[in-house]
């Protein structure tokens, strides 16, 4: 056995604790914060939201009782103090330096500093240790490396001036943020191997709608961190960041047995109902009852006493009341008691990490077990590209099996009848899936359903006939004289009664 005496660099660290950045989501992707007495690199472009998580993190360290140092050669005083409010904050508590502001030139200042373009590198450097030395902090932000590079004039002066800074914070029981807006160009490796870790912010355009940020942690040595893109939003309050989903990390315990969608024929195509872990994909052409059918799966939920969520993307919540209401299907008492939770998402404004970390607190938080997506159509504009659709829908699916989460998921097909196709093919994520088609008979507009393909359960291989009553969903009979429905080519062979041979004829008002 190894001799206890001696500790590794980690449980060095962990013994030492760790800096929260301020930032709920970072802290996650960041195993915990930042390991204390360490010097770290915060870089990105201009306006990808730096100097706010450099607040975030000081204003954290003020309400630990830390002291904090806020270093600025590229921001004012009035401008800092500007940022801060637009937060709703206070820097109070945190002492700023501004090097090349009316305080730097104060004589109350100890120091000699002169304006950037006017003295050298060393002086800068100095200027700086001996700030820190007098307030001894344990926090500390320098704003920003590009002034300092701009004086050292050769690249192994400011690698030597970075080290200097680096050791000396170390010695004071400094943890500091260093931030740089890459102007250098992309990717300084010189700062990369002398920072003890990394964090890159990225701002990427849009055609349309707001541009999008994500975060992503370069390095971080001697600490496992979530790895890969994380989205983040810049917003009043500062930054929200929604760490990667893994489902592997979030598998539990869970009863297997099939509950009923409120549809006893539809129970019996699926093989016995919905299987608790897995989800369903509703596909068909616009109009043929996608929506009324999930509206249906998710009442019986309701009146089992589950909490249902429903995202909605493509319409508004009014509309799927009053339609739900012309249905009989009261969902009004639900949402009124809190049992089901609502929420409409405009794609242009929603993020990918946004809409899977909403629907994680859901299911943590507000103990849902069934999800409705409607529409997986609309939710793709909401992503920045079919491969990360793919990704990470199947990210998303895979944590809401793994929590025992029954899950619907409308997609709508290009067309009303014959060939019909979608935005994109998701069939072979889905554990099961029905598919809805028009057909034509006796002078009518018709519906079809089908269960195409079930995972989890022995499913029905019948066309049966569809349509939205009185009462909600209404299933008929397998299509027996029918041939070629699902080619959108019907043709009828015998005297099968349809639903509507029934329908008596209501007495005049």
């Amino acid at each position: 056995m190894s001799n206890n005496s001696h500790t590794s660099p980690l449980q060095q660290q962990q013994a030492q604790g760790l800096a929260s950045t301020g930032v709920t989501g970072l802290d996650d992707i960041l195993s915990g914060g930042l390991p204390k007495r360490h010097l770290y690199l915060v870089e990105g472009s201009p306006g990808t939201g730096k100097t706010t998580l450099a607040m975030q993190f000081l204003m954290e360290g003020r309400e630990k009782g830390e002291r904090a140092l806020y270093v600025t050669l590229s921001e004012t005083l009035e401008e800092l103090t500007q940022v801060a409010a637009s937060h709703g904050w206070t820097l109070d508590g945190i002492q700023v330096y501004d090097l090349v502001g009316e305080e730097g030139l104060s004589e109350e200042s100890e120091q000699t500093i002169l304006h950037p373009s006017d003295f050298e590198l060393g002086e800068t450097t100095n200027a700086v240790m001996r700030l820190v030395g007098d307030l001894k902090p344990h926090r500390v932000v320098f704003d920003s490396l590009s002034e300092l590079r701009m004086l050292a004039q050769s690249s192994l002066r400011y690698r030597r001036q970075i080290l200097a800074l680096k050791r000396f914070f170390a010695q004071l029981d400094c943890t500091v943020l260093m931030l740089d807006d890459k102007s250098s160009g992309e990717g300084d490796q010189q700062l990369h191997s002398i920072a003890h870790g990394v964090i890159h912010l990225n701002q990427n355009a849009r055609d349309y709608g707001p541009d999008k940020r994500n975060v992503r942690v370069v390095k971080l040595r001697g600490v496992k961190f979530r790895s890969g893109e994380h989205d983040f939003n810049l917003e009043h309050g500062g930054l929200q960041v929604f760490p990667r989903l893994v489902a592997g990390e979030h598998g539990r315990s869970f009863n297997e047995q099939p509950v009923s969608t409120g549809t006893p024929a539809l129970d019996q195509m699926l093989g016995g109902g919905l299987s608790p872990g897995s989800n369903l994909l509703l596909a068909g052409p616009a109009g043929v009852g996608k929506t009324t059918t999930a509206t249906s799966c998710a009442l019986a939920a309701l009146q089992r006493g589950e909490r249902v969520a429903y995202y909605l993307f493509d319409e508004g919540l009014k509309t799927l009341r009053q339609r739900s209401r012309a249905l009989g299907l009261d969902i009004d008492s639900f949402i009124a008691s809190g049992h089901l939770f609502i929420r409409s998402f405009d794609p242009a404004e929603v993020s990918p990490g946004q809409f899977a970390n909403s629907v994680r607190g859901a299911v943590e938080k507000d103990g849902v077990q069934l999800v409705v997506l409607d529409s997986l159509n609309s939710y793709l504009q909401a992503m920045p590209g079919g491969k990360s659709l793919l990704l990470q829908m199947h990210e998303l699916l895979a944590y809401l099996n793994a929590r025992g989460i029954v899950t619907l998921i409308i997609l709508s097909l290009h067309g009303t009848v014959g060939e019909m196709q979608s935005d994109i093919d998701l069939s072979y994520l889905s554990d099961a899936m029905v598919q809805y088609r028009f057909f034509e008979a006796r002078g009518n507009c018709l519906k079809a359903i089908s269960v195409i393909k079930s995972r989890t359960l022995r499913h029905e291989s019948t066309i049966r006939e569809f349509r939205l009553g009185r009462n909600g969903v209404e299933i008929g009979e397998p299509l027996a004289d029918f041939h070629g429905i699902l080619a959108g080519a019907a043709q009828y062979g015998g005297r099968q009664a349809l639903l509507g041979d029934t329908d008596v004829a209501l007495p005049a008002r």
